[in-house]
């Protein structure tokens, strides 16, 4: 991959929560190892479970890991609930806030009610009427703001500034890498014969922890990240050799439409990844079909990501077990009866 900015030109600051960096300005392992350690029951073991249909297109064994029945549908919760867990009381009293798309925001809100915390959650205007009762239906505020990432940001920043809220970033802090790391982790564990694992990219959190955990315990194995063609935020900074912003997005895969990567988790992808793959959004949507139909599994477009691309034939030089992470499974009704 490209060369990543060293650590003094990634433009983060630090602050109480942040472990300390490995001395290549990387997420340690040791900090997924206790995330993991640190979860007590409240966060699902997804399966990983063998696709015979997609073994048979391969040629390779196949294995899904679901965490579309992650509780609030998404792997998001691992992130957000490692690093909820760890605000002070003096600094979460007053409650937390995050901006999202929508899997975030409901992990968020999730984790507030875990620890009894007052949450508000700035989603997009077009957010999926799904995922906003989601966050509402687990006793969050939902706040509307803008179209783009940094448009909900903004937001939510404004407000922390204004009440005191406590902002719980959705990817690119070194505790929610941790956290997203123990997905990739408990497929390792699971599966050791795991030599290859595709990813999807949104902001880069699950990319980035995934990519700890495999090369501290498979340095060998192939990591692909997958993103939309209309949102391919992540390949363009590789290419530019730093994290871009696009100018807009045009994707149906709405959790994987950040305009701009983390600089952290960029670092993450440009360092230790394979490869970045584009995807688009026709194979989103047949995967997601196709996930539903041969799988018995209801996918939102974003989570299907990775399936798109396998199937699609994006994916070289892949070894003999290869793990396709199935990222969410909020998927609007209006949607599944369309697929139905």
């Amino acid at each position: 991959m490209n060369p990543a900015p060293g650590p003094s030109q990634v433009g983060r600051l630090r602050g109480p929560l942040d472990p300390d960096l490995d001395e290549r300005g990387f997420v340690p392992f040791t900090e997924v190892q206790r995330a993991a350690s640190a979860f007590s029951g409240e966060i699902v073991r997804t399966p990983l479970l063998p696709s015979p249909s997609l073994s048979e297109l391969t040629g390779r064994t196949v294995r899904l890991k679901l965490e579309s029945l992650q509780r609030g549908g998404s792997f998001k919760l691992r992130g957000a609930l490692t690093y909820v867990s760890r605000i002070p009381d003096s600094e979460a009293e007053r409650g937390i806030i995050t901006y999202s798309s929508g899997n975030h925001g409901q992990a968020v809100a999730l984790a507030a009610r875990l620890r009894s915390l007052p949450a508000v959650i700035v989603m997009p205007t077009t957010v999926s009427p799904l995922k906003r009762k989601g966050a509402e239906r687990l006793g969050a505020k939902v706040v509307l703001a803008g179209t783009t990432s940094l448009e909900r940001r903004a937001r939510a920043e404004a407000i922390s500034a204004s009440e005191g809220f406590h902002i719980v970033p959705p990817f690119d802090h070194p505790v929610i890498i941790a956290g997203q790391g123990t997905c990739a982790l408990e497929a390792i564990e699971d599966w050791p014969e795991l030599d290859t694992w595709i990813v999807p990219i949104g902001g880069g959190g699950l990319a980035a922890g995934s990519a700890v955990s495999l090369r501290a315990l498979r340095p060998g194995a192939r990591i692909i990240g997958v993103e939309p063609k209309g949102a391919a935020a992540m390949r363009r900074s590789l290419e530019a050799g730093a994290p871009v912003t696009l100018d807009r997005v045009d994707t149906i895969a709405d959790g994987l439409a950040p305009v701009r990567p983390g600089e952290l988790t960029f670092r993450h992808v440009a360092e230790l990844f394979d490869e970045v793959v584009a995807v688009p959004d026709g194979a989103i949507r047949e995967a997601t079909r196709f996930l539903l139909h041969t799988q018995k599994l209801v996918v939102e477009y974003s989570g299907a990501a990775s399936v798109a691309a396998l199937r699609a034939g994006l994916i070289s030089k892949s070894g003999r077990g290869i793990g396709c992470v199935v990222s969410g499974g909020n998927l609007d009704p209006a949607i599944l009866r369309e697929l139905l």
